[in-house]
């Protein structure tokens, strides 16, 4: 059981990056649909919140740093995801 008797302010927190919602493609070719961006309970990582629409294998969540990162293919550097619509 955890001793919450000190009343301590939790420590701050630094803010969420500003992620837009809605479906992205993946450069597989997959799209997904982002729905939010949560916070790693350990790490304080945060963690982009997303789910495929192409297959039902349910919800999933990958670094935002991961998520948003630039990828090389056949020699060609582009996004990972590339953001399609809003919500």
């Amino acid at each position: 059981m955890i001793d919450h008797s000190d009343n301590a302010a939790p420590p701050a927190l630094p803010a969420l990056p500003a992620t837009a919602l809605g479906h992205y493609r993946h450069y597989k070719g997959g799209v997904y649909e982002v729905i939010g961006v949560a916070r790693h309970s350990e790490t304080h990582e945060p963690l982009v919140v997303y789910r495929p629409l192409h297959n039902a294998t349910g919800w999933w969540a990958r670094p935002h740093a991961m998520f948003f990162q630039d990828v090389v293919r056949a020699g060609v550097t582009g996004d990972r995801f590339t953001h399609l619509t809003p919500p």
